[in-house]
């Protein structure tokens, strides 16, 4: 038995640690949490509120034999290294683990490895830590936090209007969504015109009448223009100004989500996956390697280890000019900078190298972190820049161009974030242009738009809401909770978020609004600072929460049943339309007296053959409203599958060929259709 366990959160990252620790080390994986709080005591919640707010946890469904098998290689260890993730989460994973493991202070070590490679693994593992107690209690607090609003508000919302939940931030980024669309339904759009000449290399547009900004705001307007318009523009100036165009700094968990978003199509859940899998560790033929540092940051700061290394990289490959500088930007207020910015673990593992070893997803996004960590060292990009201002009657036009001077970091972030020449003549002032080509144009101005998921991360952040790690999470959860549809990947409330976020704000708009939730984020702050007490801002919070709550349950008007026109055929009474667990059913209004609930007539579609019996296989659902394929005949044949069956049989196992997102594979090899 190896004297030293290192107990890590993810099953992935153990065996690679463990190559790298030798046989003194064994690697275990907790999986995550091993415990939560448990549902008893006041509304379920866990919580002694009258004790202090004291938790009481629990093993996680499923996580008993996890604990267990932990238990007995604790007890034949000597030392136990606590190296759950280098966070918050992770600090409090790794207190839980030393408190449900009943390991003693002079028995464990708490280490971070903010890299998954061989000498970061030694360096974090000769330098351990103790568990630091005030972000233990930092992650408490949000976890009870979360659990008083989550479940007092969402039994709230269940019991008077049929909506499935509500949260902390949650609610606050549906609040966003509602009242965005509520401006772009009040926005009465103003007509205005545009007038531009057309010269045979360029346009002018008409942007001032002497030295006044000029708006036209009708045709009549513009015919004025056009009217008392000639053929000649007089040159009245021309300005050529060389400017710097920034390079952009390292990533961080939000700007991440954000340029995967916007660049790559990913929604921030897949791009938090995908970030895991590239930490925890790549096999690349000669080794299992972490190819990028912990992704879970507000930091843009790189450590010294990498940036000299990449700067000799960068002067090597592209030149000494393209050498720029260490990004320094002003600290934030909420930003947790324990660890570097999201970055590459060694500059030589260039993107094209690691591809053969990477999935198309996998490559795109180390792609994207490798180019911004190597721009963000890299010298500015200059353009040389030309405005020409035309005098035509008093009018002024106006035309820009731009010439690149110097590619600088988009030498390699081009891909991203392109510069385009845009070149104008030269001309001097005083010189004439003809032209009779002039166009006028009408317009409207347009409401504010809608939320993307890049935009409402961005919002989220600005506004100091919840933390980028959550992100993901909250905006999965506000799309699966029907609260709001995506048109044109933007998002749209549906009728149910619109009337959770209108009784929410009838009620708790001092609690549920970006201020006081912001607020919260701070006194969180203070709190693993330690310099509040944890059970001190739960209280102050309780105060003022818990009245509103019951005044709520008092006061807020229960929405009526849809009735069906239907009557009971048990008792007479009218049948309704109710929200269950798995979405809409018919049952009586005379519940809980009458117990009838309508059963639904499936329809079951049919695909296809059964490939191993005699019955089809037909569309269905899961009991989460899941649609998956599955043999008409169950439970007598089993055959099912979560892709759409195509009728083909596999040409190399033949095994059925399924469809997913219009890609045809081999539902049980690799086989899969160009």
């Amino acid at each position: 038995m190896a004297k030293n366990l290192v107990i890590v959160e993810s099953p992935s990252k153990s065996k690679t640690i463990e190559k790298y620790l030798g046989k003194d080390y064994k690697v275990m994986s907790s999986k995550g949490h091993i415990r939560d709080l448990a549902t008893t005591g006041t509304y379920g919640l866990g919580v002694d509120i009258e004790n202090g707010f004291k938790p009481n946890y629990v093993p996680i469904k499923g996580k008993s034999s996890v604990i267990k098998e932990l238990k007995k290689n604790v007890k034949d260890s000597d030392m136990i290294y606590l190296a759950s993730d280098p966070d918050r989460e992770g600090e409090a994973i790794a207190w839980h683990l030393k408190d449900a493991l009943g390991i003693k202070d002079k028995q464990y070590k708490r280490v971070l490895f903010n890299e998954i490679t061989h000498d970061k693994v030694i360096e974090a593992i000769n330098n351990p830590t103790v568990i630091d107690d005030n972000l233990v209690k930092s992650q408490e607090t949000r976890r009870i936090l979360d659990r008083i609003i989550g479940f007092r508000l969402s039994k709230l919302l269940q019991n008077k209007i049929g909506a499935k939940s509500a949260g902390r931030v949650q609610s606050v980024a549906l609040k966003l969504i509602v009242d965005r669309e509520r401006e772009i339904e009040a926005f009465v759009p103003e007509e205005y015109w545009k007038i531009i000449a057309v010269f045979p290399e360029y346009e002018a547009e008409l942007f001032k009448y002497r030295d006044e900004e000029i708006t036209l705001h009708n045709e009549d307007e513009a015919n004025h223009v056009l009217n008392s318009l000639k053929e000649e523009y007089t040159v009245e100036s021309v300005e050529k100004k060389e400017k710097a165009k920034k390079s952009k700094f390292p990533f961080t968990t939000s700007t991440l989500q954000q340029e995967a978003s916007t660049k790559l199509g990913f929604p921030a859940r897949k791009t938090m996956s995908i970030a895991q899998r590239l930490y925890e560790g790549i096999d690349i033929g000669s080794e299992t390697v972490g190819l990028i540092t912990y992704m879970r940051t507000d930091s843009i700061r790189l450590s010294d280890d990498f940036v000299r290394p990449a700067m000799k990289y960068i002067e090597e490959n592209y030149g000494k000019k393209y050498v720029g500088y260490v990004k320094q930007a002003k600290k934030k207020d909420n930003v947790q900078d324990a660890h570097e910015g999201i970055r590459p673990t060694s500059v030589l593992r260039e993107p094209s190298k690691m591809k053969q070893y990477l999935s198309n997803d996998e490559f795109k996004l180390y792609s994207l972190i490798y180019k911004r960590t190597l721009a963000s060292l890299m010298a500015d990009a200059s353009v040389n820049q030309t405005t020409i201002i035309f005098d035509n009657n008093d009018y002024k036009f106006k035309t820009t161009g731009q010439i690149l001077l110097f590619d600088g970091y988009l030498k390699v972030y081009k891909d991203y974030e392109s510069s385009e020449d845009k070149i104008l003549p030269e001309v001097g002032d005083g010189e004439v242009a003809v032209t009779n080509q002039v166009e006028s144009t009408q317009h409207f101005t347009q409401p504010p738009a809608r939320y993307s998921e890049a935009k409402l991360i961005k919002e989220l952040e600005e506004l100091g809401i919840g933390r980028p790690s959550t992100y993901a999470t909250i905006i999965d959860t506000i799309k699966s909770r029907d609260y709001v549809t995506l048109e044109d990947k933007k998002f749209k409330p549906t009728s149910v978020g619109i009337e959770t976020t209108d009784k929410l704000q009838e009620f708790f708009s001092d609690i549920i609004n970006t201020d006081y939730t912001r607020d919260m984020e701070n006194d969180l702050d203070e709190i693993a600072e330690g310099h509040m007490v944890w059970n001190e801002v739960l209280a102050s919070f309780y105060k003022l929460f818990e009245p509103r709550v019951k005044n709520a349950f008092s006061d807020m008007e229960k929405k009526a049943a849809t009735e069906t026109g239907e009557m009971c055929p048990e008792c007479g009474r009218p049948l309704v339309v109710r929200r269950g667990k798995y979405g809409e059913f018919v049952a009586c209004s005379n519940y809980p007296e009458c117990k009838y609930i309508k059963k639904e007539e499936v329809v079951e579609k049919e695909i296809c053959s059964c490939p191993n019996c005699d019955g089809m296989i037909v569309e269905k659902k899961s009991r989460k409203g899941k649609v998956f394929y599955g043999c008409n005949h169950y439970p007598k044949c089993k055959t099912a599958y979560w892709d759409k069956p195509v009728n083909r049989k596999c040409p190399e196992c033949g095994e059925m060929l399924t469809d997913k997102n219009g890609k045809i594979k081999c539902s049980q090899c690799d086989y899969k259709e160009e």
